[in-house]
């Protein structure tokens, strides 16, 4: 248990360069007082003792503004940065070294019992905002943008933007430590493709109506220039 802990500490200090010492990730990270709060709260669970899990889930979304079922499995140096509105569904599943933003929603999508969350193999990295909705798997790795809308299956070590979610990019597994993605953001990586679609049109679109104008432009001055000997001779006749 103090391992699990220790490790849960060393994983705030590798990933949020604001922590200075373990007293104040200890005294002032809701995040890690929600997952302290929840490995008590599915203990009991796993147990049987349900309303008291309950009772301390209730108390930890009270203290932290997180709020974790119970039954939600998660994985070793989980981190949730800020923290202010997650949400975590019962059946939700997550590995190991995971990191949610504030905001974020690991939903389900269906009323009916059994698998109804999604799960998040190790790596994943959820930015701020974002909904990950319905009981299918995000790939070791996947990078999920702010405020996406992921309904779907993610591929492991992508990156998903936009609503609905779209993947943008594909990286290689790398071994050894990568730069951190802050927010799930990943510079020149992670512009929605509908949006850069609807620009490209929306460009293509100007660049014919430019082309347009300048040849009714050139039509407009050949047939002022037919007109002018008509007007001569008229004016001539007068």
């Amino acid at each position: 248990m103090f391992k699990r802990i220790r490790d849960d500490i060393e994983a705030v200090f590798a990933r949020d360069p604001a922590a200075r010492s373990r007293a104040e990730v200890l005294l002032c990270y809701p995040g890690l007082h929600a997952l302290l709060l929840h490995r008590l709260a599915h203990r009991l669970w796993t147990s049987g003792w349900l309303l008291l899990a309950r009772w301390i889930s209730q108390l930890g979304r009270f203290l932290t503004g997180i709020e974790i079922h119970p039954g939600a499995r998660i994985g070793e140096r989980f981190f949730i940065d800020h923290g202010m509105g997650v949400v975590i569904g019962e059946t939700a599943e997550i590995g190991d070294d995971v990191t949610l933003y504030q905001g974020v929603t690991l939903g389900g999508v269906s009323g009916d019992p059994g698998k109804r969350h999604p799960t998040l193999e190790d790596g994943v990295v959820v930015g701020a905002g974002a909904a990950v909705l319905g009981p299918f798997t995000v790939g070791r790795g996947a990078r999920i943008g702010s405020n996406a809308v992921v309904l779907q299956a993610v591929e492991p070590h992508s990156t998903v933007v936009g609503v609905p979610g779209h993947a943008v990019a594909r990286r290689l597994a790398t071994a050894g430590k990568s730069c951190f993605p802050a927010y799930g953001n990943e510079p020149g990586a992670t512009a929605d493709p509908v949006l850069v679609a609807i620009d490209q049109l929306c460009s293509r679109v100007e660049q014919l109506e430019n082309q347009l104008a300048a040849v009714h432009g050139q039509g407009a001055d050949q047939q002022a220039d037919a007109e002018t000997p008509r007007v001569l001779v008229a004016n001539l006749r007068r």
